[in-house]
């Protein structure tokens, strides 16, 4: 029989008149994966920050097990601290760690253990040894933050919360930016704790993964519980027909594949280009028209090629070419003055600016050619509201803050900016990455439509369904060098894969 470690029933909460969460119930057993899925904008964040103390609930009861008496009880959450006191921890998609402090000292940040009064760094950097063993993590505890891998970092944050005798660990999309070897270290670690007796709430938008590790599913819509699900008694259909309340067209599918290409008209190319240190050159060309895929293991080059091609890095050896004749690419300026426009796989970082509207997202790219006429707010609106409709964007208004969208919502955004400098080569570097099942289809929808209309487009993605679902042709990257470069005709995983490792 389960062990229910957590209850949370009839959770609500509201921004203003806004209501995130109604009345949403949710449960945890000891020692399992209790996997909570739904499209952005679902609730899942709310929910999550309400149990780790961030917002206060409006409505509902969370109950907790003691571990005197066994049994479950209401419990208060007032702050972060508090959510920690009670071995509560959660580990965002974006770690939290201090980058010029040691490994041990942000493990133990704010409870450093202490001998009549002093520091006492022996026992950190002991426990801290213990902890990351724990975590299959095989580093010095002196080691500097700043120098270590999202994976390892990614792990660090766990042991983090396994340092405050943490019994419940909420990982919110924690292979978002992980390399599928990376992913399965991931995985034998949540064995681990899962054994140890660890509960773990585990949020992710990729479906595969949910039924590899998941025991059970909470599916959550608008703000809702739709329900609760046995992982072995599921399947993929049921759960996105539960997250967006109907039947995903099968619009997914690249239909028209290869139709639309224009053979004869070779929009982008690259001849005898080097990667970084990398010895190999790439030959690399891109038809009007044509969606080409291009796929490899973390280190392999593939960002670093679309990094060369937007002019972010220098092209040490080798030419490029738009419609046949050669171009310079010294920096991004160039690239856009020669239609070319970058989708940055960290959409946060170089995608869009925090705290800005909508609006002065969309028309960012657009201001130095309207300025040249000094543009109306009228014009810089209509440019916003014209793309906002275009990409279906859920907002209130143009003139809402875009770090209030949802995850899929800002990629439509950022989508928006770099299409309103009506581009003709477009490079996406994860384009749905962290977005949910719905807003990718919309994505998918949106990369065929542009295709259609004849842009060139390349698309880096680690996600091997979305290659084959989207690509025209599929280029396989390693060390520097392409090894595959075939027409998306009965390829399969395993042969893109055989190719990225070889």
């Amino acid at each position: 029989m389960s062990e229910e470690v957590l209850k949370m029933q009839k959770i609500s909460k509201s921004f203003s008149s806004v209501k995130i969460l109604e009345k949403v119930n949710f449960d945890l057993n000891k020692g399992e994966v209790h996997v909570l899925i739904g499209e952005n904008g679902a609730g899942k964040s709310t929910l999550m920050k309400i149990l780790t103390g961030v917002y206060p609930k409006d409505e509902g009861e969370i109950l907790l097990k003691n571990k005197e008496s066994g049994q479950l009880e209401p419990i208060d959450i007032p702050n972060p601290n508090a959510a920690i006191q009670l071995g509560i921890n959660m580990v965002f998609q974006e770690t939290n760690l201090l980058e010029e402090m040691t490994v041990a000292e942000n493990i133990f940040i704010g409870y450093e253990p202490t001998k009549n009064g002093f520091l006492d760094k022996k026992a950190m950097f002991n426990q801290t040894v213990e902890l990351l063993k724990r975590v299959h993590l095989n580093i010095s505890p002196n080691i500097l933050v700043s120098s270590l891998t999202a994976a390892q970092r990614q792990s660090v944050e766990i042991a983090k919360s396994l340092s405050h005798n943490g019994r419940i660990l909420i990982l919110d999309e924690p292979t978002s930016s992980l390399s599928e070897r990376e992913v399965r270290t991931l995985f034998a670690i949540i064995a681990d704790l899962k054994a140890q007796g660890v509960s773990i709430v585990y949020i992710s938008h990729r479906m595969e993964e949910l039924f590899e590790i998941g025991d059970r599913i909470t599916v959550l819509r608008d703000g809702t519980f739709v329900g609760t699900l046995n992982v072995h008694e599921t399947n993929e259909e049921e759960i996105v027909n539960m997250m967006i309340g109907r039947k995903l067209e099968d619009t997914q599918n690249n239909s028209n594949r290869g139709k639309r290409i224009n053979y004869s008209k070779v929009a982008f190319e690259c001849k005898n280009v080097t990667i970084g240190d990398f010895k190999d050159t790439v030959d690399l060309k891109i038809h009007s028209g044509e969606i080409v895929g291009v796929y490899g293991l973390v280190g392999s080059g593939r960002s670093e090629l679309a990094q060369i091609f937007y002019g972010i890095d220098p092209i040490r050896k080798g030419t490029v070419e738009k419609a046949g004749k050669k171009i310079s690419i010294r920096n991004p300026e160039q690239a856009i003055k020669h239609g070319i426009a970058l989708l940055s796989e960290d959409r946060k970082k170089y995608g869009f600016i925090t705290g800005k509207s909508i609006r002065d997202n969309i028309v960012l790219m657009k201001l130095r050619e309207l300025s040249y006429y000094r543009p109306s707010l009228k014009e810089e609106t209509d440019i916003a509201v014209k793309y906002m409709n275009d990409l279906k964007v859920a907002a209130s208004s143009e003139h809402q803050s875009i770090s209030s969208l949802s995850g899929g919502n800002q990629q439509k955004v950022v989508l928006s900016k770099i299409l309103a400098m009506n581009p003709d080569i477009l490079i996406l570097d994860e384009p749905t990455r962290g977005v949910d099942v719905g807003a990718k289809a919309e994505i998918y929808d949106i990369i065929y439509g542009l295709a259609e209309s004849g842009k060139a487009i390349l698309m880096i993605s680690s996600d091997l369904p979305e290659i084959l679902r989207v690509s025209d042709r599929v280029v396989v990257m390693h060390d520097g060098s392409i090894k595959m470069d075939e027409p998306n005709v009965d390829l399969s995983q395993e042969k893109i894969l055989q190719a990225a490792l070889s």
